[in-house]
């Protein structure tokens, strides 16, 4: 039986074997070299098509290769289009090698920074400490479904991760910022095929949880009441404002505070740490390879780790905050201190600025350092967060307790922050009337002209005119009376709606209503030169005081701590002129 040439390996094949032969990978039913072939003997080899080709070009491979470049660049390319072939080869095939080491470097300092392990987690003793209830949970193994609450930079993101590493379970990260219903019941369904079969817990991370409306959060319910799926929720926001009662009752909350001053110096320590024990790994490889996997903590840039050669031999190295000698000259004691007070308990916020402070060129002007850093910090005030009803509330008080200086700092705090004046000047108008109330006739009237005022004249001046009247509304004397009695009044209201009103109260315009009683007996107290009585009140509150009489104390409390403290704190250890009348 004649014989064929292989169109790939160009082999001598029988005719019925061909198929065989190719399914084969050109490995079996190769014809020995005596047998005739059907091509004739005079005719040349042709050139294979391309799709036969077992080679392919360097840089073609080199792109196939790499997960981050585009499909459209990693096709194969005609050989018949000159072109076409001249534009993709012209690529350096070395910008598309370094392509992930460039995001990895593109990483902000903070993040690549990160904790691997609880113990090098600052801050939050309350929830990492060996004596806290999370931590003995972890022993356990179980650690639930949770709500993370904190200001932002607190450590709620790497506190989720750490605890899902702690307890070896699959590990799935949402944000719902950019993720809907569709992302996580994918990773629900997920999450219980896992779990049938491997016996492999999951936890969800879920980041600004908040942004989820009613209809998402309820997605999570059964998965979590079934323990499908453990899921950590991240916010900023009070959980009992935007989360779902449902929800909350599946999880548990806990609240991460602020990181205090000594946190913070200790993440820059770290960080400072981190950075100049990856730069001596990083001065000995060379540039092409620092290029494709840079030290973690370290700058990208050459010019960067020559900085950090030449500043690690120089003599003149500052002191840092635990005594040690750093070689970044620009980083002083001054300037660490500055970044705790600019950070404001907000760790991210820190190595951003240590990040900043470690670029900058070693000779720079720490004045004109600390201004940069200044600059590049802006105050944070939420307009509808939780720092705009904290600090409104602040306000409020302060001029209850008659502290003019505390109002005083609080409004200022309020504007520069960008408030709304409008908003301010609502809560005076209501401030004058609960807390002022009837001991001064004339607030008022005052907080009404303060609201006119913002709203004809605007910031910035008319923050002049919520000054004015948050410093009288202070130094006024206090009176709940009003206040207290419309609250006693309308709890008696809520008893029974439907009390009627005394036939002696009514309204009489009509013959008729006269004839069945309305207003009889009705004394008109104008047409008296004495005080005469009418029943004003239903018979079930006859007699009831819900307006109290001027110095009537008899609902108030006594309490001498206090009243001792308010005399050492506020008026000079001199005793109280009103003890001796009480």
């Amino acid at each position: 039986m004649p014989s064929v040439s292989c169109p790939i390996c160009l082999q001598p094949v029988l005719e019925e074997n061909i198929n065989k032969h190719l399914d084969s990978g050109c490995s079996i039913h190769v014809a020995p070299q005596g047998e005739p072939s059907s091509r004739p003997k005079n005719t040349a080899l042709k050139k294979l098509a391309p799709i036969f080709s077992q080679t392919r070009d360097k840089h073609t491979s080199t792109l196939a290769d790499d997960p981050l470049v585009p499909p459209s660049m990693t096709q194969d390319t005609p050989t018949t289009s000159k072109k076409r072939k001249f534009q993709v080869s012209s690529v350096s095939s070395k910008r598309f090698k370094d392509t992930p080491s460039n995001f990895k470097s593109s990483v902000p300092l903070a993040e690549r920074l990160r904790p691997k392990c609880l113990d090098e987690f600052f801050g939050q003793k309350h929830l990492t400490g060996p004596e806290s209830l999370l931590m003995s949970m972890l022993d356990s193994g179980i650690i639930g479904s949770l709500i993370l609450w904190g200001p932002p930079g607190c450590g709620k993101t790497t506190l989720a991760r750490l605890l899902a590493r702690h307890v070896d379970c699959n590990f799935r990260e949402l944000s719902a910022t950019s993720s809907g219903t569709n992302d996580v019941r994918t990773v629900l369904e997920e999450a219980k095929a896992t779990l049938s079969l491997t016996g492999r817990k999951t936890i969800l991370f879920l980041d600004e949880v908040h942004r989820f409306n009613k209809a998402q959060q309820d997605v999570f319910l059964p998965c979590i009441e079934q323990g499908q799926i453990q899921m950590i929720g991240a916010t900023t926001e009070n959980p009992s404002f935007r989360l779902t009662g449902a929800l909350l009752s599946r999880c548990r909350v806990l609240v991460l505070e602020r990181l205090t001053d000594d946190d913070i110096r200790g993440i820059i320590s770290s960080a400072v740490e981190r950075v100049l024990a990856s730069s001596p790994r990083d001065c000995e490889q060379p540039e092409t390879e620092r290029a494709a996997s840079p030290p973690v903590g370290t700058e990208p840039m050459t010019s960067q780790n020559s900085l950090s050669r030449s500043q690690s031999q120089s003599s003149q190295a500052p002191m840092s905050c635990n005594g040690p000698p750093l070689p970044y000259a620009q980083l002083t004691d001054r300037v660490i201190s500055s970044i705790v007070s600019l950070s404001m308990g907000d760790a991210r916020t820190a190595l951003s600025l240590l990040e900043l402070v470690l670029a900058s060129k070693p000779d720079r002007d720490e004045h004109a350092l600390l201004a940069s850093l200044r600059r590049s910090v802006s105050a944070s005030y939420d307009r509808v967060g939780e720092s705009h009803y904290d600090m409104i509330s602040a306000l409020h008080k302060s001029i209850r307790g008659s502290q003019g200086s505390a109002a005083m700092y609080w409004l200022a705090r309020m504007l520069t922050g960008g408030e709304d004046p409008l908003y301010i000047a609502r809560r005076l108008v209501v401030c004058a009337s609960e807390d002022i109330g009837l001991a001064d006739a004339h607030a008022l009237p005052l907080a009404m002209a303060a609201l006119q005022a913002c709203q004809v004249i605007g910031m910035p001046e008319c923050r002049i005119n919520l000054a004015h009247c948050v410093g009288y509304l202070s130094e006024a004397p206090k009176c709940t009376r009003a206040y207290e009695a419309y609250n006693r009044a309308e709890v008696a209201a809520k008893l029974d709606p439907t009390m009627p009103v005394p036939m002696v109260a009514r309204n009489a315009p009509t013959a008729l209503m006269k004839e069945l009683g309305y207003a009889e007996g009705y004394n008109y107290n104008p047409s008296f030169r004495h005080p005469v009585h009418n029943e004003f009140l239903p018979i079930a509150f006859r007699g009831d005081n819900f307006l109290k009489e001027v110095g009537d104390l008899s609902d108030k409390v006594w309490d001498e701590q206090e009243l001792l403290r308010w005399e050492q704190e506020e008026n000079g250890g001199r005793l109280w002129k009103g003890r001796s009348s009480a």
